[in-house]
């Protein structure tokens, strides 16, 4: 661990946490904004520029290049073909919220039917626990348990490795895998949002996260980093969705419109962050330049 690995895993963390909760506020002020029709639209608009940006990330150079098309591709993705697929849907077969007994909503229409798709979820985790080599050291860890005694022959190869892809691949899984733990514990016909399970779930992840984060800033990587702060602030956001589902602070982001200057502010870090990272990775590839050319 170094200072400048430590400062390379903040500024990971930063940048991927400062896009969960945009990614919320930028829902909620489409929903606000927008006549359901041109909601509609405007979410497959998104979902289609998140998937070419993960494509056009294939083909760009630079390891760091090709993680941030595969990040801002995969949000771009979930929110405008997955979140509003699902809005979609809901409110065309009239799905109705939960409510509490003041009639406020405490799950909307559409986070109602996602636990349905346990099954295609549970048919991608056979696909990476079997018959994929990955990076992911719970993958890794589980195929050696599964395989160590086997009396079969087997050979776990790599997929054709397009970090832009793999970005894109881990963004959706762990988004969607953590939606589906909380979506879970929130029903009342499983556990319920105050169950101790669901309690211990939270500080399983906080204390997860923590220990994820530790390991983060000993990345000296700029994209390597930004990858594994994917998984680091999802896990971590988990923790952070339990504590605003109790009410233990406000969700700002959540009411956007409430609290305009708080979420510019986000936003405005963001894109700070963004900025250094890109002149960052300018002036190496500069300097790397420079250094060839002294050689010659």
């Amino acid at each position: 661990m170094t200072k400048k690995t430590v400062l390379i895993g903040i500024a990971s963390f930063l940048i991927v946490l400062f896009t969960m909760p945009l990614g919320h506020a930028l829902m909620i002020l489409m929903e606000h904004l927008l006549n359901k029709q041109a909601l509609y639209h405007a979410a497959f608009a998104m979902g289609a520029v998140g998937l070419v940006l993960t494509i056009i990330g294939v083909f760009v150079n630079g390891d760091t290049r090709q993680t941030l098309f595969g990040l801002f591709g995969g949000l771009l993705f979930w929110t405008g073909w997955i979140e509003f697929g699902y809005v979609y849907f809901a409110n065309r077969y009239g799905v109705q919220p939960l409510v509490d007994a003041a009639g406020e909503v405490i799950t909307k229409p559409e986070y109602l039917i996602m636990p349905s798709s346990i099954g295609f979820w549970v048919m991608f985790m056979l696909l990476y626990l079997f018959s994929i080599k990955s990076g992911c050291r719970m993958f890794i860890y589980l195929q050696k348990i599964f395989f160590r005694k086997s009396k079969v022959r087997f050979e776990i190869k790599p997929i054709t490795r397009h970090t832009s892809i793999v970005t894109f691949m881990e963004l959706n899984l762990m988004m969607w895998t953590c939606y589906l733990v909380l979506l879970f514990c929130y029903d009342d016909h499983f556990l319920g949002e105050r169950h101790p399970v669901t309690t211990l779930i939270a500080a399983i992840c906080l204390a997860g996260s923590i220990y994820m984060f530790i390991k983060l800033i000993k990345i000296p990587q700029w994209g390597y980093s930004i990858r594994y702060a994917i998984a680091t602030v999802i896990v971590f956001w988990t923790f952070v969705e339990v504590l605003g589902r109790r009410d233990v602070f406000k969700e700002i982001w959540v009411h956007p419109l409430e609290y305009k200057y708080e979420m510019i502010t986000i936003l405005s870090s963001l894109i700070v962050l963004l900025g250094f990272l890109i002149y960052n990775s300018s002036k190496r590839k500069r300097n790397k330049i420079l250094q060839g050319n002294d050689k010659n």
